[in-house]
């Protein structure tokens, strides 16, 4: 059974707080979004501190935290696009990448081996983050920066693929 420590009560106080973000957004008050949603960006330093300092890094904690990450970015690059202040294709490349990930590490959980995220996810999430923000501001260049969010997601999307050594698994024919 999985413990429930101060960190990962502020990873799921992270999750339950994207609906907020999202209302703003839909009712156009950008600035409280964004305000809201660098708040959750920097709680994901937060908790990380905490259970390092606290000695709580739990499993649970590794496999919850890049899911909060994903779920935040997710969500308000989702209703962006909806709203027409970000473009689909990268959000859909991005949403993939995320996808494939999270599968990759509940598979590789299964056999017992935990991916903590890499540096290379940590500056992944981070251009996603700086993204977003600069999406629901509408700032100039928050598209070539989200595009940059596509690099990095796709390079450490292929870092995890390599880490988890699922291709030397598949057989090729």
């Amino acid at each position: 059974m999985f413990s429930l420590t101060i960190a990962n009560r502020v990873t799921l106080a992270r999750i339950a707080a994207i609906p907020l973000v999202i209302s703003f957004l839909l009712f156009r008050l950008y600035g409280l979004a964004a305000m809201i949603f660098l708040l959750l960006s920097f709680s994901d330093a937060i908790d990380g501190y905490i259970a390092r300092r606290y000695n709580q890094v739990s499993d649970l904690g590794k496999l919850l935290d890049p899911l909060a990450d994903k779920v935040l970015v997710i969500c308000v690059l989702i209703t962006l696009v909806g709203l027409g202040k970000a473009d689909s294709l990268p959000v859909v490349i991005i949403t993939t990448r995320e996808l494939l990930v999270s599968g990759i590490r509940i598979y590789t959980a299964k056999s017992g081996e935990i991916i903590a995220a890499s540096p290379l996810a940590k500056w992944k999430t981070v251009s996603q983050m700086i993204a977003v923000f600069m999406l629901t501001l509408r700032l100039p260049l928050a598209a070539g920066m989200l595009w940059a969010a596509v690099v990095f997601s796709l390079i450490s999307g292929g870092n995890y693929l390599w880490q988890s050594k699922i291709l030397n698994q598949l057989k090729l024919n």
